[in-house]
Parts: C-alpha cells; structure tokens; sequence
C-alpha cells in the first residue's frame, strides 16, 4: 500500500463538520481579450504567459480596490491588513500533492512579473528545494495522527492569524487571497474548501476555457469563456464586497493592458 500524500493527513486533521459561514460567488467571463492579450506577452517577451497569470495580476488589483477583504479574523476579531499577496496552488509529484506559491505585492505586479514569479517558485517548490514544504512535509510525515488536530489548530492561530513562521510554514503561507487553477484538471469550475488554519478571507478557482455564447452589443456570439467560483470568509467578505471584487477583475479581464503597468 502506498503512504498517505501529506496533504491527504493534513486535510483529516484540518476540516471538521461545516461551521463556518461561507459566501460563494460564481461567474462566467469572455476571456477574448484576455486570451490575445496573453498571446502578444508571450510572442514580445519569451515568458510563459497563461490566463492564470492574468488573473493573478487583476485578483492584486481587486484586492487594492476592495480593503475590506484584506482582512482575517484572529482571536474573534476582524483584523485588517495591507497585504496583497496573491498565492497559487502547485501541483507536486504529479498531482500527488500540493504546495501554495505567494506572489507578494501583486497588487503592483504586471501579468509578466507574476508570470516570473510564480514560475520560479514553483521549479523549486516542484525540484522538492522550497524549505518551507520541505520541512512541514517531514514534520507532518512522522507526527502521530493524535497530534495533528491540536498542531493544526496552534498553527491556526500562530502561522494563520499572526502570521507567525512556525512548523517550518511561512507566516500567512496561503497569502490573503488563494488561487487554483482547476482548469488545468480538465474542471469546468469548483468550489473551493478554504483551509481553517490559512484563515484566507478569498478563494478563487479557475475553470476551463471553453466555448460559450455570449451576448455581445445586443447579438448572440461564441467566445472563449471561463468561469470564476469565488468562495470567502462571509464574516469578513459580503455581497457588496463580492460584487466589488467581481466588477475589478472582469474589467481587467476585458482590458488586460491595464495589467502592464506596475503599481
């Protein structure tokens, strides 16, 4: 029998019965522009530009916009934060595990900055060189099953809420919004299960590119589309906040040159 992925262990000692009040959001955008826009970064500067990129860049954006969702609650309070760091979900070991990538300050990142960025972080989180997943997975590997939830719930409130290094995680190692790729997986869309101990206020998963019809100037046409499932910490993120967050990140979808300029 093979051993338990790490994040398998993990997510038994993480997740209890659902408790916590959730706010899901769901979207469908025509990535036209988008798409081109990620075709010319590529063909002008040799990068590996993707939409995920993109969508990186405009979530830093969404997140300058909207303060209130740069927030976490520690110790039963609401505590706001200037961070826009985005981080991203990387597949390790093909698929067998995973490990987040940050991007710091990607509220003034440009979609090519992002692109570097995360490229880099992720070769080495996938050559087993990044420390940080190196060190939790050992630990994690050799803790007993009884002491995971109690690990689990200090790292909450140390790593997660103060953003205190400990138990060989980063402080705030999901960055204070979280993004997955789920198109990669073939998934049209998902609905993300936040992790407790992150105490992220915004999950965003993206979905496949596909073709759908779309209205555009009172006429129905077939376009490149992708849905966007936003899921967030209802004590921190409302509908307004959603919808504000939304309206920055289909803007930039729409104009993604917007996202060339550094902040």
């Amino acid at each position: 029998m093979s051993p338990r992925p790490v994040r398998r262990k993990i997510a038994a000692a993480t997740w209890r019965a659902p408790a916590e009040g959730r706010i899901h959001a769901r979207t469908v955008v025509d990535v036209s522009a988008a798409l081109a826009h990620v075709d010319h970064l590529r063909e002008t500067t040799g990068e590996r530009v993707t939409l995920l990129h993109l969508v990186g860049a405009a979530l830093g954006r969404a997140l300058r916009a909207v303060p209130e969702a740069r927030a976490r609650v520690v110790l039963g309070r609401v505590v706001r934060t200037d961070d826009c760091t985005v981080a991203f979900a990387v597949d390790v070991a093909d698929g067998l595990d995973l490990g987040p990538v940050r991007v710091q300050h990607a509220d003034r990142a440009t979609t090519v900055e992002v692109t570097r960025s995360l490229s880099a972080s992720a070769a080495t989180l996938r050559r087993a060189e990044d420390r940080h997943h190196r060190r939790t997975s050992a630990l994690v590997r050799v803790a007993p099953w009884w002491v995971m939830r109690p690990v689990m719930a200090t790292a909450s409130v140390l790593v997660g809420g103060f953003g205190v290094p400990a138990f060989g995680q980063p402080g705030r190692p999901l960055g204070t919004a979280f993004v997955s790729n789920v198109g990669s997986l073939g998934l049209d869309e998902a609905f993300l299960a936040p992790a407790p101990f992150a105490r992220t206020a915004v999950y965003l998963a993206v979905g496949a590119v596909r073709d759908r019809p779309v209205a555009v100037h009172g006429e129905v046409v077939v376009r490149p589309t992708v849905v966007l499932v936003a899921t967030a910490d209802h004590r921190i993120v409302d509908g307004a906040h959603a919808g504000r967050l939304q309206r920055v990140l289909v803007d930039l979808l729409a104009d993604p040159a917007a996202l060339d300029v550094a902040g």
